[in-house]
Parts: C-alpha cells; structure tokens; sequence
C-alpha cells in the first residue's frame, strides 16, 4: 500500500493537494526505474508536497523534475549503501524511528485510532509496510553522513564563500547577546495548591463516575497547552522527556487506569496510560497549575540575592551555582547558559528573548550580573532569576570579524552540497538509470 514514506506523512498533514489539481496527474505511472526499483508519479507528488507547504513556493513542472532527481538519488544512495558491507542497521534503530514517525502522524490527526481508520490498516500493518522503507533510508543516512563527516570548511573557503557577496548586499543582523542566569521559582502557597487541588479533585471525581471523558474535561480545563487541544494526548513519549516526578506515577500506572493526583513543578496532574512500550507511553493527562497570583516570590528573590552577592563579593562560580540552585532545568545542566532551544545556538537574537529579558539587559554591560528579576520561562512560567551578560554585539551588518562561526557554518553547507552532488554523479555511472513516461515527456518537449 505504502510506496514512499513521504507520501503517507505528507497526505495527512496537508488538507489540500495543489498538484493533484493538476490535469496531467497520473498517480500510478512509473516515471524512472533505477537498478531495480522504481519511482512512481505518486511518490513525486507526495515530495513536492512537502516543498510546496515547507518553502510556501509555487508549483512548477521545473520544481516536479527536481522532486523526481532527488528521489532518483535518494534509490542511487540506498543502492549502494546496500553494497557497503561495513553498514549495519539494527532493527531496534528501526523500530525507533518507526515509533517517532507513527507518533507523528498519530498526533496529527488526532490519535492512532484516526489514523487507523484513515488507512484501514492497523499501527502494526503501517509499521509493516515502512519498515524496509526506513532501513533503506537510515542506511542511505549512514552512507551519505560517511562520506561528508570528512568534508570541512577551511579559513581560505570561509573567506572565498563570504567575498562572493557585495557588501552592500550582505544582511543586518540585530544586536546579539550571550546570557547564563540562575533561576528560582516563586513558592506555591497554600492557597493556590488547596484551589488547584479542589479543581482536579473535582475534575478526576467526574471522569471516574463515568460523567465525562479525560478527553472532554482536558480540552476544557487542562492548563497544559502542548497538550489540551488534543484531550491532554501525547503519544510515544519517553519516560525520560518527562520531569522524574511524573515520569515516576507513569511508569507504575496500570495500563487504562487513573492515576491518583499527584504534583509537579508544573502543578497538580492525573493520567491514564493507554500503551506502555519499554519506556515509552502513550498517555493522557490533564494539569491544573498554580495560581501565579496566589505564589510568594519572596523566598526565591532572597536565594537569588545571596546567591548574586557570593558571585560578585566572594568570587564565586556562577556555573557551579547555576548546576547546583537553578530551577530551570534545561540551562542547569549547562552550568545557566542559555540556547536556542531549537538549534542550541548560543547567539541569542535580543528582540527574541521578549520584553523581560530585554527590560533586564538593557542597562547591563558584559560582565555584568543583573540583580533579581522576573521572567518568563520557556514553558510559560512565572519565575525570578540573575543574569549574567557575557557579550553584546550590536546591530551591523554582517562580518568575518563578529560573525566568523556563522559565516563558517554557511560555507560549509554550500561545500558539502558540492561535494555531494559531484559524489552522486559518480555513484550513478555504475547504476541503471531510466526516466520514463510522464518526466521522460516533459523533459523532451
């Protein structure tokens, strides 16, 4: 049933498909054979799917060929991974990217019995029919990721790369900064955790009579918003992507049962497991948080002012502090230094950080360590910090001199894109290739 694993993510993530608008779409006819494998209008359509919605550019026949070469080298790459004796991939890596996937679509569309449904196959036939698919794929990966592990961009091919460009063409970038700050949260009082507690209570009371669903009653009043939309849904999650607090009730909760209220640094939480995979879990939950106008900052406001004056007088570590005090726990690890959460870019865009941190920087000078301020956490939460600011590069246009790893990372990728399409060049000389029907009509006229 599943010919290309793009086509089965693509179609359900997109309501629309522009290019099967197209007149001269023909699903089922193959378009290239390569060695003995074959590529199909369909599998194209699905990739250029994804350009279209990913890049918001519009369809072009140009844009449709240029699908269909990289699927050709995508079949060139596998062929001969599969020749390279000294690749293996183990089924446990296949079977842990076929969860990741599966969960994706899943949430997608609402759940595994949606997407069941919609393809009138169990997640087990799915899980069947990709299978091979992605084995195909992580040993191309492995193969292409070989051969470019060794390419890298030297300080003449940064220089060469970034002198192309007029200087009057060259970007403006906004004033940059590097920051580490040791958090505290405001302590919950007992008016706000007796309040939370009496609304989950009441909550759990009506979804084990039976009155409602967890489902319903997280849409309505769950206060976690990665997952209320979705009737407090998350699927495939690790045990370990979970605060210990809650990975401890979920690992021990009877599969389809209730778990008893328990707390958080998040608040207050009851779940149900609905799978359990090792240690991954399909689950539902719903959170009801502190009242942050019900919390008492004065606690954590004093930590941090101890904490400041034994930096500033007594010479302190700040990374030492950070690892031992901080309350957030993605920069706690790293000694208080911020990243971008996406990339784990340490630049930092200033009209990024939003309007506490700008409030907080705005007076300080690299060294500088902020007294007590509020902020908000990347979850949304409430808290109180110090920052150090360990630089500042102001709004310039962009340089070798101030911006030397990000012009180093640009030339790299453009050198490793040549490398591997000369490589692929040569891999294609000792492989049958065939453009047929539809590509082999639009090409030639």
């Amino acid at each position: 049933m599943t010919r290309n694993f793009l086509l089965v993510l693509l179609t359900l993530v997109i309501a629309h498909n522009p290019v099967a608008a197209q007149d001269e779409l023909v699903l089922d006819e193959v378009v290239a054979v390569v060695g003995s494998q074959i590529v199909l209008a369909s599998d194209v359509d699905g990739y250029v799917i994804g350009l279209l919605q990913q890049q918001q550019i519009p369809f072009s026949d140009e844009l449709w060929h240029q699908a269909l070469d990289q699927l050709i080298n995508e079949k060139v790459m596998v062929i001969h991974a599969k020749r390279d004796t000294n690749l293996v991939v183990s089924d446990q890596q296949v079977e842990q990217m076929l969860d990741q996937r599966i969960g994706q679509m899943s949430r997608r569309v609402g759940g595994e019995a949606n997407l069941e449904d919609m393809y009138g196959q169990t997640i087990l036939e799915l899980k069947s029919d990709l299978r091979e698919e992605f084995r195909d794929q992580l040993l191309a990966d492995q193969f292409r990721g070989m051969k470019l592990r060794g390419v890298k961009a030297t300080p003449t091919d940064v220089e060469a790369w970034f002198n192309q460009f007029p200087t009057d063409s060259l970007p403006t970038l906004p004033d940059i900064v590097r920051v580490s700050h040791i958090v505290a949260l405001p302590k919950v009082t007992d008016a706000a955790r007796t309040e939370a507690r009496e609304i989950i209570s009441a909550i759990r009371d009506s979804v084990i009579a039976g009155a409602s669903t967890i489902e319903e009653m997280a849409e309505l009043f769950s206060d976690d918003p990665g997952s209320a939309a979705n009737g407090g849904l998350y699927e495939d999650m690790g045990l370990a992507d979970v605060v210990p607090e809650f990975a401890a009730v979920a690992s021990r909760s009877p599969v389809g049962m209730f778990s008893p209220i328990f707390e958080t640094q998040f608040g207050l939480h009851f779940l149900r497991v609905n799978a359990r995979r090792g240690d991954r879990i399909d689950y539902n939950h719903i959170l009801i948080a502190f009242d942050d106008r019900k919390t008492d900052p004065t606690e954590s406001i004093t930590l941090l002012e101890t904490l400041r004056d034994s930096i500033v007088t007594d010479n302190a570590s700040f990374d030492v502090l950070a690892r031992e005090f901080s309350e957030e726990e993605l920069s706690r690890s790293r000694g208080g230094r911020v990243t971008d959460p996406s990339s784990g870019e340490r630049n930092l865009y200033i009209d990024a950080l939003g309007p506490l941190w700008q409030a907080t920087l705005a007076p300080m000078e690299p060294g500088d360590i902020s007294e007590p301020t509020e902020v908000e956490l990347l979850d949304g939460r409430r808290a109180f910090h110090i920052v150090r600011l360990e630089a500042r590069v102001p709004t310039h246009r962009v340089n070798l001199e101030q911006d030397y790893s990000l012009v180093e990372n640009l030339a790299l990728q453009e050198k490793q894109g040549r490398v591997l399409t000369e490589w692929l060049e040569r891999l294609k000389e000792s492989v049958y290739i065939e453009r047929r029907g539809r590509a082999l009509t639009a090409a030639t006229e």
